[in-house]
């Protein structure tokens, strides 16, 4: 093998090296969370918009080609702002319910 060809290959070694530290760094994001879901005490609706979307995203199969990413980023912004919406409303009722007489029950 001449001089380009093992370029060649350690550049392909650290590209493969990179993305499977990406990858790494992106499981361990979605198991965090996965967790801050879980405890949240948001309604089952948002939690599955956003786990959707993160399907979408490492489905082979896209709207637009893939190095176009704007069907990608189009699906998880949307799932991140229903999630926003749905973490609003839970915290809201988590702060009424704080704020309510014992005895009295929620309309």
């Amino acid at each position: 093998m001449d001089g380009r060809g093992r370029l060649l290959v350690g550049l392909v070694v650290v590209l493969v090296l990179a993305m499977l530290l990406g990858a790494i760094v992106v499981l361990v994001k979605l198991v965090r969370a996965r967790r801050l879901l879980k405890d949240a005490g948001l309604p089952r609706s948002g939690k599955v918009t956003f786990w959707a979307a993160v399907a979408y995203l490492v489905c082979p199969v896209d709207l637009l080609p893939d190095p176009i990413y704007l069907d990608d980023i189009g699906v998880l912004m949307l799932a991140l702002r229903s999630l926003h919406k749905a973490a609003a409303a839970a915290a809201e009722r988590r702060e009424s319910d704080l704020y309510r007489p014992p005895g009295r029950q929620r309309w």
